[in-house]
């Protein structure tokens, strides 16, 4: 089978590809879709360290072709969106109804695919970059049959990250004022959940002067280049400013441009040695820096939750692919990525 493949040097698209069936607890899915994320081209450009090789991919959505022992909540001929969360279910974090903070989720690498004699890696428990992957059976969620899967397959990363953090992490009420630095798949997110949260002020920072319409069209009451014209619209700041871009100067500037009690969420992914500085005398306004994991999501409930917000149109998903790629044209995706020049763009087999 066909699949997107990184050796630590090379990234191509290979087609002698296989993956195991699913074991007790595991479900097998037929990859229909996959948005490529930035955090796939981090792990290409070692932003993110991951063991090689790899199988990239890690924002799907597909039909399921197989399940194991145990699995009842999908059966074959289900539509299913993919998370990147392989929590136990049964230890404190889980249990608690935090599975972002699994330990048993996080840094222990499976490879259930093989290419040529060698055993590859699965990146994010997910490789969703393939024709066929297996993934515990928390990872696959149901969705109804009528949501086309390019849309349905951002819901596992993008859509998770980006609302999640607003509704689950930042808990943006009514009437609050948002800053969001950098207007990417994440960031417009972000957007489309401070709109659904009820915020008063959503005010969109980019370089790029051409996002502005698509920021509008997401649930943005300002669009701006920089962020200091930001005190012109909210002049004692913001009560959340999110980060999603990854830079540590603007980390900063996220901080600087808080109200009092305002907290500034990290969403973007620096280098794992990148090092960010604040004012303490700042904090002492009971202002927050907040880190945030996957949206602080619980994907069972939320995927289900955002399926049926864009059911009634209240959430955008169809707008935010911009193109969809045939895998084989992979490097023509990534280019445009790495340009800027799509929201998000979708993989397709």
């Amino acid at each position: 089978m066909r699949g997107v493949v990184f050796d630590g040097k090379r990234l191509e698209v290979v087609d002698d590809l296989e993956v195991r069936e699913p074991g007790p607890g595991e479900v097998q899915v037929a990859i229909s879709a996959a948005g490529l994320c930035h955090s796939d081209l981090s792990v290409v450009d070692g932003t993110i360290p991951f063991p090689v090789p790899v199988v990239l991919g890690h924002e799907g959505a597909g039909v399921v072709e197989a399940v194991g022992a145990g699995v009842t909540h999908v059966v074959v001929g289900d539509h299913v969106a993919l998370s990147t969360l392989a929590n136990c279910g049964t230890c404190a974090e889980c249990d608690r109804g935090r599975p972002t903070m699994c330990r048993q989720a996080i840094g222990r690498p499976g490879q259930p695919f093989v290419q040529g004699g060698r055993r590859v890696y699965q990146f994010a428990s997910n490789s969703a970059f393939a024709e066929r992957t297996v993934v515990k059976a928390v990872q696959a969620v149901r969705i109804p049959q009528d949501i086309p899967l390019p849309a349905a397959a951002l819901i596992g990363c993008g859509v998770l990250t980006g609302v999640g953090a607003v509704l689950n992490r930042a808990r943006v009420d009514r009437g609050d004022s948002v800053l969001v630095i950098g207007t990417g798949g994440i960031g417009l997110n972000v957007i489309q959940g401070a709109r659904i949260a009820g915020a008063l002020r959503i005010v969109a920072v980019d370089a790029n002067p051409a996002k502005e319409a698509v920021a509008r069209q997401f649930g943005a009451t300002h669009f701006l280049t920089s962020t200091k014209e930001v005190k012109e619209i909210l002049p004692h700041g913001a009560d959340h400013a999110f980060e999603c871009v990854g830079r540590v100067e603007l980390i900063r500037q996220a901080i600087d441009l808080l109200d009092r009690h305002g907290q500034a969420v990290l969403l973007g992914v620096p280098a794992a040695t990148a090092e960010a500085s604040f004012l303490v005398s700042s904090m002492y306004l009971d202002k927050s820096i907040l880190g945030c994991r996957y949206g602080s999501s619980r994907p069972q409930r939320d995927i289900a939750l955002y399926a049926d917000l864009y059911r009634e149109g209240r959430l955008l998903l169809d707008e935010l692919v911009t193109e969809t790629y045939p895998v084989e044209d992979f490097e023509k995706a990534k280019a445009d990525a790495e340009a800027g020049r799509v929201a998000r763009g979708v993989l397709t087999f």
